[in-house]
């Protein structure tokens, strides 16, 4: 990449984040005016705070380690490890979160012998930004599905569901940092999740894709070398 190229990206970059850490802070800073105001109930609005502050974090958090990615200081694919284990904890941790939000979660895994060309922590982080991304979006009453199996020299990797998808012409944009359709628009999460599954997926060798259309769900198939 050209240098101009990349202070152009750069400089994108940081306008982006600039303008995702302003709205949580504007809703923090009018949190806090508010419980100055007389007969304020202070325990509600500080636990608004609280949120912001966290939504703040998850996006600075994420921004880091997207940031070392990019720069390579953090190694993707140094040893292979059997995906069945990290797929059924990642599914368990989040099953009470779907519940409530009215989300089915379904784990499906042809072979539990698997292995994927990724460290045990890289395909935690793209399970786990996967599935969140289907809890936070896929809306109440949907089934979302995690599924793994083996196709020919590739080991392929899906999060599928059937709730309330995307423009179509939206789907291939997941993937951009910072990008959200216009339901995600509506709710928390730092858009950065899609981005860090495909930098980690592309990485080690594979191929990341997305599919949706409005009201028939989205589907997101990541395909590794086997």
């Amino acid at each position: 990449m050209a240098r101009s190229e990349y202070e152009e990206l750069r400089t994108a970059f940081t306008a982006a984040v600039s303008h995702e850490l302003r709205t949580p802070l504007a809703r923090l800073l009018a949190l806090l005016e508010s419980a100055e105001l007389p007969g304020a109930d202070r325990e509600a609005l500080l636990r608004k705070a609280r949120a912001e502050v966290e939504e703040m974090t998850e996006l600075v958090d994420d921004i880091l380690f997207l940031s070392a990615l990019e720069s390579e200081r953090e190694v993707v694919s140094l040893s292979s490890t059997r995906a069945a284990p990290i797929l059924q904890v990642a599914v368990e941790e989040r099953r009470d979160r779907a519940e409530r939000a009215g989300i089915r979660l379904e784990l499906r895994i042809e072979d539990e012998t698997l292995l994927v060309p990724l460290r045990a922590r890289m395909l935690r982080t793209v399970v786990e930004n996967l599935l969140e991304n289907a809890i936070r979006y896929a809306g109440e009453g949907a089934t979302c599905v995690l599924s793994l199996q083996g196709e020919d020299d590739s080991v392929v990797l899906e999060v599928s569901d059937d709730g309330t998808g995307v423009p179509e012409e939206d789907a291939s944009r997941l993937f951009e940092r910072f990008f959200r359709s216009d339901r995600a628009r509506t709710t928390r999460g730092s858009g950065l999740g899609l981005a860090i599954v495909k930098h980690v997926v592309e990485a080690a060798g594979g191929r990341v894709e997305a599919r949706g259309a409005p009201g028939r769900g989205l589907d997101v198939r990541l395909r590794l070398p086997g």
